[in-house]
């Protein structure tokens, strides 16, 4: 399936929900890994502002992503950010989605208010 990088820069992205393993299997608690590197993968919840709209989206980050000083409602940085359209077919029904992934989770900073003065 195609992978579709999204550029952020002009994008103002805040953490919703802080990282989390990414559960593979639910029933055994199996963590979810890196099928290249085999690192534990992360998953965390952030509201993506643009435009003047907002989605709320869920990002997996390898482990080794995450930076420390992430703060709930704080802006955050995601270097590599790529989408990812997916289907199933899950007891006969079928679904579908995008999965966002990004090489790392950084704490970033609220970009400069236009007009404000010092």
């Amino acid at each position: 399936m195609r992978t579709i990088r999204v550029e952020t820069s002009a994008a103002t992205i805040l953490l919703t929900e802080a990282p989390e393993p990414k559960v593979r299997d639910r029933q055994t608690g199996e963590i979810a890994k890196d099928a290249v590197s085999g690192e534990a993968l992360m998953t965390i919840g952030v509201v993506y502002i643009e435009d003047g709209e907002s989605s709320l989206i869920k990002v997996t980050v390898p482990e080794g992503g995450v930076s420390e000083g992430l703060n709930l409602g704080a802006p955050v940085s995601l270097p590599g950010l790529i989408a990812r359209p997916w289907e199933s077919v899950f007891n006969g029904q079928q679904r579908h989605g995008i999965a966002y992934r990004a090489a790392a989770v950084t704490p970033a900073a609220f970009p400069a208010a236009m007009g404000a003065s010092a």
